[in-house]
């Protein structure tokens, strides 16, 4: 499978906002990270195989820094975009 460009919006919520925004800085420059009253904003252009992939390794980063961490992304390539919770497809549509 070829790697597609990804857009990614996403909204962190965690109790430990310190762990988070540590594994997000590592992971993401800092430019690309807003701190909001529930937690973080992340917006970068990521390359990957499926937007269900790189959800599902960056959730599981972030989760190794503190367990109790949700995840809402909306995934953007070629003209789609896909939504999660957490682990799961919460939709998928064309532009």
């Amino acid at each position: 499978m070829t790697k597609k460009r990804f857009t990614l919006i996403a909204r962190v919520s965690t109790d430990n906002r310190r762990a988070i925004k540590n594994a997000l800085e590592e992971l993401f420059a800092k430019r690309s990270i807003t701190s909001t009253d529930e937690g973080f904003l992340v917006e970068v252009t990521m390359h990957g195989d499926s937007a269900r992939e790189l959800n599902r390794s960056l959730l599981s980063a972030l989760r190794r820094a503190e367990r109790k961490t949700r995840l809402r992304s909306e995934w953007k390539s070629g003209g789609t975009t896909e939504r999660f919770f957490d682990y799961v497809l919460k939709g998928s549509r064309k532009a």
